[in-house]
């Protein structure tokens, strides 16, 4: 018995060494110096291999039980016509009463058109599909993506069995092993940096810190980041803003350059985290008082861009998580204080895994699982060239023009919704548009009419 305790010991050290030597010198040394083996890029081409074999497998296996495998594709509920108020309510009156839009009487049909209106809102409105998931054509062998496929066929059940084992027998442990060293290092190391006055030494150790530990946090997703337009960085004394996916945009961004983090002060483990990043570079934490203060922000913000050696600041303009399919209205304050802006596009490939966060549905500790869990996270960023404010611009025409940037540059949809309708009601400004619109149609049919 003795013997065998001694025995199961050792095999238990060497198990341990062996795993830890495999992570020290596979991830965490190429991680520290910035290079990679090409590891993860031959795992992503195998895993698409995988991929195509087993959407053949399905379609076969589709038409010998004569089952529709896809949905049809359509890039949207219901079909909606571009035509003004005005043309609308000219065509419903001529289909009810005959009557043309010709007074300023309000007539019963016209109350038909704001109905269908609402009906269409409810049914398939450009926000509420924006924090959803985005949907998937085929099968990455995940179960919570679409459809139920494994069941098709014996092979793609034993494949996806297979998948299960490996996700969460070999993968999740190895990217939470990395995940707390990436996270212990970088409170360790931002600590000890802190330490040092400030100088040109203090900035470049604390830069370095950084870069390493993010790297770190990037191979615990198995992220694979292409960057592109890398001339186009952003510098110090401006504002880097890119749409918003997932938390894990500042882990994409920072492990390729280094940015002054804003946000609000948290207690807890992003607490210790936030104090112990602050004492190594500058980043800007907002009490929860403070917050609402926009005097407040803009002149922290301005006194930050206004001193060069400082690094650039990374902002979210949209407030909160879109599903990788659109960018939403930019918030306005990081657009007023008159500094070279750097626009970010970042684009999600879905069939490794779903990057978004809807943090109405799941909790960061369940996102972080499923993350984890996934097959990967690849990703493409552009670097736009830098955008000034141009003269007889307002705060919010910049923004916009901003935002249509990034979202051609990445492909997405460009809404002038704010995503904060997410959570809130709508404003009665909206409602108050459509009423002025509305009344605008009445008074100007009156018009035309004394003038004939």
């Amino acid at each position: 018995m003795f013997l065998f305790d001694n025995l199961l010991c050792m095999l238990l050290g060497i198990s341990f060494t062996v795993w830890f030597t495999l992570l020290l010198v596979f991830i965490i040394v190429p991680a520290v110096f910035g290079v990679s083996f090409g590891i993860r890029r031959l795992y992503m081409n195998t895993l698409l291999k995988i991929f195509e074999w087993a959407t053949l497998r399905m379609e076969r296996g589709a038409k010998e039980k004569n089952q529709q495998l896809y949905k049809p594709y359509s890039n949207g509920i219901i079909a909606k016509e571009l035509a003004s108020l005005e043309q609308e309510m000219q065509e419903m009156r001529r289909s009810g009463s005959g009557s043309a839009l010709g007074g300023a009487e309000f007539e019963m049909s016209d109350i038909f058109h704001f109905c269908r209106r609402g009906v269409e809102s409810i049914v398939d409105d450009e926000v509420t599909k924006r924090f959803t998931a985005e949907e998937l054509e085929s099968w990455n062998l995940l179960t919570r993506s679409n459809y139920n496929f494994n069941h098709i066929s014996t092979r793609l059940t034993v494949l996806w069995g297979l998948g299960v084992l490996i996700r969460y027998g070999i993968l999740l442990p190895l990217r939470v092993t990395l995940a707390f060293t990436g996270v212990g290092l970088l409170v360790f190391l931002t600590s000890l940096i802190g330490l040092l006055p400030n100088g040109g030494m203090k900035s470049f150790l604390s830069e370095k810190a950084h870069l390493m530990c993010y790297r770190i946090c990037v191979r615990a997703l198995t992220a694979i980041i292409t960057y592109h337009d890398s001339e186009n960085k952003p510098k110090n004394g401006g504002i880097c803003v890119a749409n918003h996916t997932s938390p894990i945009d500042v882990i994409i961004l920072s492990s390729d350059g280094c940015y002054a983090m804003v946000g609000q002060v948290h207690g807890g483990l992003m607490g210790v985290i936030q104090r112990a990043m602050v004492k190594a570079c500058p980043h800007i934490w907002f009490e929860r008082s403070e917050v609402k203060d926009r005097h407040l922000v803009a002149k922290r913000l301005s006194d930050h861009v206004a001193d060069k050696t400082k690094l650039p600041i990374l902002i979210f303009p949209e407030g909160t998580c879109i599903n990788n399919t659109s960018v939403m209205m930019f918030k306005k304050g990081s657009f007023e204080i008159g500094c070279t802006v750097y626009p970010v596009a970042i684009k999600y490939d879905p069939r490794f895994g779903d990057a978004f966060w809807n943090s109405s549905k799941f909790g960061m500790v369940n996102y972080l699982l499923h993350m984890m869990s996934s097959w990967a996270i690849v990703c493409s960023v552009w670097y736009l060239p830098p955008m000034s404010r141009e003269e007889g611009e307002d705060a919010v025409q910049f923004a916009n023009r901003v935002k249509a940037a990034i979202a051609r540059k990445g492909g997405l949809a460009d809404l002038l919704w704010d995503g904060g309708l997410k959570r809130d009601k709508v404003k009665e400004v909206f409602k108050e548009e459509q009423q002025k619109l509305y009344s605008k149609v009445l008074v100007g049919g009156a018009e035309d009419r004394s003038r004939s």
